[in-house]
């Protein structure tokens, strides 16, 4: 990547997209401090560090801990962070409610569906209240039902939660139906260049995915998109 330039604002839904290898993983783990800049900064709220919690971070996988319950794989980030025994049931249990998931705590990732064990990601990530949620295409490897659905269910945890959420797809119907923002990145260097805005109203549902303003938004990502893997 190079000169890449991206501000998200409180409680925003900005995806990302672009062609593979442009940087768009890469981008999240700069943000979440799991890779260092070769230059520049990542700058948080006028201060270089986010505080302890401040980022929820939901990968292309589940990265569930195959051995433990459910219940345990929602608490860990709680534990490790010192948290009371008594707050890190509570709240993980809060976590999965949130997430649809009430009556799985028992439950082994493996007695689990792919759209349940994202869920159970979801609430992971969740569990710390995080102010930024980084979603690394969570649903491309789901089946179009579950993925609309979990789409619905991430719009609903937004708009509750008053989260700021920026989401990696390669998906431009995804990420308009999603977001109120969407930028375009292009490869060789990884780069924005493109920066739209979804102006339609949430909330949004089928009725939406069906209408005329949705298709507009379709299409003006689409040509930003093929404009940037021309470039």
């Amino acid at each position: 990547m190079a000169g890449l330039d991206l501000a998200v604002q409180p409680g925003e839904f900005l995806s990302l997209v672009g062609p593979s290898g442009c940087g768009k993983s890469t981008a999240l783990r700069l943000v979440a401090g799991l890779a260092a800049p070769s230059e520049g900064r990542i700058q948080w709220d006028g201060g270089d560090r986010p505080r302890p919690g401040d980022i929820g971070f939901v990968f292309q996988e589940p990265t569930l801990m195959p051995w433990a319950r459910v219940l345990a794989n929602v608490t860990l980030p709680l534990k490790l962070g010192g948290t009371g025994r008594a707050e890190v049931e509570r709240r993980a249990r809060d976590a999965l409610a949130l997430v649809g998931l009430d009556g799985v705590e028992r439950a082994f990732p493996r007695e689990l569906s792919g759209g349940m064990r994202m869920r159970v990601s979801i609430a992971r990530a969740l569990v710390m209240r995080p102010r930024l949620l980084l979603m690394d295409e969570p649903f491309a490897a789901l089946d179009e039902i579950t993925r609309l659905k979990l789409n619905d269910d991430l719009l609903a945890l937004w708009a509750e939660r008053g989260l700021a959420v920026l989401f990696v797809t390669h998906s431009v119907y995804e990420s308009v139906y999603l977001s109120n923002r969407v930028a375009i990145m292009a490869a060789r260097p990884g780069r924005i260049v493109a920066d739209l805005a979804v102006t339609a109203p949430y909330p949004r549902d089928a009725a939406f995915r069906h209408g005329a303003a949705y298709g507009t938004a379709c299409a003006e990502v689409s040509a930003a998109l093929g404009r940037a893997m021309a470039a």
